[in-house]
């Protein structure tokens, strides 16, 4: 009997849908076909105004534009290197394989023939693009590589920087490092400065240093961070550093010779670091208006690097937002994510 007298009660709570009037379905039927009629204004050549990328098998922790902006190049936990087509379906051209551990960061080189990559297999690969071989693994570093960078003229140097707290100088036509600077705690993101005569490096002691190739000393350090750097980032002049960390706060720093030694000039948050500790890259914008940086709360951020506000806060993306890169010459801008997808979204210009 109470069996019967509860089965009563609940059956007297079955929710009824609400009647619409006949007047409320006709402005919602108006609303739903302005929105389908008003189309959205392009600013770019990409076949929809967002394009989403799908094939990775595990998390995406990089992915660049090619220089010349016809393809673009993503890695991560899955130890493949995808090659995309930017326009059209943005089909996938190519898989490149040969890392045996995660690929933490890749980087084209200036003339976009060669790919730089580096991984927790405790090498750095340098792959020739128009073939997807492998031409080089450099071997030296003792523990994971979590950067890589190559210089923008001049021969072909890269840095690369790693766990066993080393950066290490390459000539990608040679086999052994050309150069080691001891940086005493592990390096989490590395770059040559514009004129590839100093190296700038991040790790986690919070500190920003900027060596000088020349001699093997640290020419100056830059102090601010209250955390891990994960991610730098020059601007196309080469006059200022871009630099996120897991103190929430993305800096720019004016790094030009006889600069005051106050170098921090811009600060910006808004994004978020959280427990999965992921080395979240940053990114200027080719013009030098706009900056980027990857975010844990799954957001792709764009800030005004004038007024320092927020433009975008992109959503989409199902895990942290580990990568952003903006296209050479078009308003897209790309993110890769821990959920294995990469999104190509236009922007205003």
């Amino acid at each position: 009997m109470p069996e019967m007298e509860i089965k009563r009660k609940a059956d007297d709570y079955s929710v009824v849908p609400a009647k619409r009037t006949r007047h409320e379905i006709s402005v919602v039927g108006t609303r739903e076909k302005a929105v389908v009629t008003s189309a959205v204004p392009r600013t770019s050549n990409l076949y929809a105004p967002i394009m989403l990328l799908e094939g990775h098998q595990g998390e995406i922790f990089s992915a660049k534009f090619h220089p010349e902006g016809k393809h673009l190049a993503s890695a991560g936990f899955d130890r493949q290197i995808f090659l995309w087509n930017v326009y059209g379906q943005c089909e996938n051209v190519m898989v490149m394989s040969g890392h045996t551990g995660a690929i933490m960061e890749l980087c084209f080189s200036p003339d976009g023939s060669h790919l730089y990559t580096c991984a927790t297999d405790n090498t750095v690969a340098v792959w020739d693009v128009p073939t997807g071989t492998r031409i080089k693994k450099l071997k030296g570093h003792s523990n994971f590589v979590n950067s890589v960078s190559g210089a923008r003229r001049g021969p072909e140097l890269l840095v690369s920087a790693s766990d066993d707290n080393t950066i290490k100088l390459w000539d990608a036509r040679k086999r052994n490092p050309i150069a080691s600077f001891d940086s005493t705690y592990p390096v989490t993101s590395v770059l040559f400065n514009d004129t590839a005569e100093k190296i700038i490096s991040g790790g986690i002691d919070n500190v920003i240093k900027v060596w000088d190739i020349r001699n093997n000393q640290i020419a100056y350090k830059i102090k601010g961070h209250t955390d891990t750097v994960t991610g730098l980032s020059l601007s196309s002049d080469g006059s200022y550093l871009l630099s996120n960390s897991m103190d929430n706060t993305l800096r720019i720093w004016d790094v030009r010779p006889f600069a005051p030694s106050d170098r921090c000039v811009k600060l910006m948050s808004g994004h978020q670091h959280n427990f999965e500790k992921n080395l979240l890259r940053c990114a200027w914008s080719p013009d030098g208006s706009k900056v980027s940086a990857g975010s844990a709360d799954r957001f792709l951020y764009v800030w005004d690097t004038t007024t320092r506000r927020v433009l975008y806060r992109l959503p989409g993306h199902n895990g942290s937002l580990n990568d952003v890169h903006f296209h050479p010459t078009e308003p897209i801008v790309l993110s890769a994510s821990s959920d294995k997808q990469i999104y190509l979204g236009e922007i205003e210009h």
